[in-house]
């Protein structure tokens, strides 16, 4: 007879709504993303000062991601009548409610990409696991 499985973790608590939380994530864990709410954390910004501010965005990144971030209401777009027109992107209590958790996780990837730098180079020269299983020292 074959066994149950138990659902272990954070998905046991909201299966049925588990596809909506992982697009959520998906959202929110983009790399792009979680630059654009750091960057707005201070203060609202125009396009320009957005794009200057996260090296290696594209005009077309940046750009789809604003709109999601909008459409999320994670943030607001302000348009200006004014000549030459001026739109400030500005974080929503919803978005300020998510950066101390994309600044933890920037935090943590500041404080560890060295470590990891030198886990992926000795990855590349190895393998991943082959190391490990040469000297005899035990897997995870």
């Amino acid at each position: 007879m074959a066994s149950v499985r138990q659902l272990r973790g954070p998905c046991q608590a909201w299966p049925e709504d588990s596809s909506f939380i992982r697009e959520v994530l998906d959202r929110i864990g983009d790399k792009w993303t979680m630059l654009v709410v750091s960057t707005l954390g201070a203060e609202p910004l125009r396009y320009s000062d957005l794009q200057a501010s996260i090296p290696g965005i594209s005009q077309r990144m940046l750009t789809q991601t604003l709109k999601h971030l909008e459409r999320d209401g994670l943030l607001t777009r302000t348009a200006y009548a004014e000549v030459p027109p001026r739109v400030e992107y500005e974080l929503t209590d919803l978005g300020r409610s998510l950066l101390d958790a994309v600044m933890a996780m920037a935090d943590w990837a500041a404080a560890h990409h060295n470590e990891i730098a030198s886990n992926r180079a000795a990855s590349q020269e190895t393998g991943v696991g082959r190391e490990r299983a040469r000297t005899g020292a035990p897997t995870r």
